[in-house]
């Protein structure tokens, strides 16, 4: 429920997580109650980004940014054609966006699409108790959505949870389109959308890759289709425990030995295709500044990640599949999380976080490069 919010930032607002922990505040963009799962971002940059990635759909994203906002909105910079988010929490709001591709604020952005806001919380202290107490489901109430503490409580603990949630369907695509390879075409790709951010089959066409991009539902035989050099699996929202369908699409890719690559959500479908677990993080990783190292060479590199699930993998043993053997490829620093998956005898390969970067560093970027080895080799 949201209403017109102009002028929004004096109404009063409060954000209730699930283990009773309340902060007061006010109003951020629309006005009305919205409910999420409560992460944090350690960006500080890329909101825009962030809020049209849709591996955040039916999240209520926490800045841990004191100052969010300076660059409004532009109409370049988003990943999808809405934004995701559930909900979005800030600490201190821009006032007056200064950016020369700027064409509104980033409160009137919030306000143009519905998504329900708080600002003028600690998000510190919101963070520090995610950290403390694990991601939880979270309401945030403004204007005539604020009602007694004992109501708001129940309706968050009301609210579904994340993990059983089965999403991608919900953020994919319903038809599919098809991405052109810039300059001369050298590969076709097959791209399943869990949830594809439009920068990665950007990075691709950029490296002479034509992209069929497919909805979550596709079939082995949809995607075999296209004719593919090479199958691609997309990040995306939701518990990879509920991704049936596609764990089945990429266990018939793996049968036929057709190059894969997958990212994040992706990188999870093979880790079940491959017979491993996957499970819950506490409180996950998400943001532009997550080492990751990369066993294969030794190099550490700042990576961007959204994910609060990972794979359950062995780290330092070669496992045998049924397709072969497999061994993590690239492990985050900072937990020892499996961030990377590879195939020893045929051509697969995955990673846990966004190496098209938007936002964040570059320093994965080498990772559409080693797809399109992979897919030399195999025409060779």
């Amino acid at each position: 429920m949201t209403t017109s919010t102009r002028g929004a930032a004096k109404t009063p607002a409060v954000l209730v997580l699930e283990d009773g922990r309340t902060f007061r505040g006010r109003a951020y963009g629309a006005v009305g109650e919205t409910f999420g799962e409560a992460v944090f971002s350690t960006g500080m940059t890329g909101y825009q980004e962030t809020l049209t990635d849709p591996s955040y759909h039916r999240q209520v994203v926490v800045m841990t940014a004191p100052h969010v906002g300076n660059t409004g909105v532009n109409d370049e910079d988003p990943e999808s054609a809405r934004i995701w988010v559930s909900g979005y929490v800030v600490r201190d709001p821009a006032r007056v966006p200064s950016n020369w591709r700027a064409k509104r604020s980033l409160d009137e952005e919030l306000e143009r699409q519905g998504v329900v806001g708080i600002s003028g919380i600690d998000t510190r202290a919101l963070t520090r108790h995610l950290r403390e107490r694990g991601a939880m489901r979270v309401g945030i109430f403004s204007g005539e959505a604020v009602s007694g503490d004992a109501e708001l409580l129940a309706k968050v603990q009301q609210s579904p949870q994340m993990k059983g949630a089965n999403l991608s369907a919900e953020v994919a695509t319903k038809e599919t389109y098809v991405v052109p390879a810039i300059g001369t075409k050298r590969f076709t790709v097959a791209a399943v959308d869990l949830g594809i951010k439009g920068m990665t089959p950007q990075r691709m066409a950029e490296r002479g890759i034509e992209v069929h991009v497919l909805p979550a539902t596709a079939t082995a035989e949809d995607v075999y289709a296209v004719n593919p050099d090479g199958v691609f699996f997309s990040n995306g929202p939701g518990d990879p425990a509920t991704a049936d369908g596609p764990v089945a699409v990429m266990q018939e890719v793996l049968k036929r030995r057709t190059p894969l690559f997958g990212i994040c959500f992706g990188n999870q479908i093979l880790g079940r295709a491959l017979g491993f677990g996957t499970y819950k993080l506490k409180y996950g990783h998400r943001g532009i500044n997550q080492p990751v190292q990369d066993r294969t060479t030794g190099k550490v590199e700042v990576t961007a990640h959204n994910h609060g699930f990972a794979v359950d993998a062995p780290l330092d043993q070669v496992s045998d599949t049924p397709y072969g053997r497999a061994e993590v490829s690239h492990v985050c620093l900072n937990d020892q999380v499996v961030e990377g998956l590879q195939l020893l005898d045929q051509p697969a390969f995955s990673v846990q976080y966004h190496p098209e970067a938007a936002a964040g560093p570059h320093d994965a970027a080498y990772l559409f490069d080693r797809f399109t080895t992979l897919m030399e080799g195999q025409r060779a």
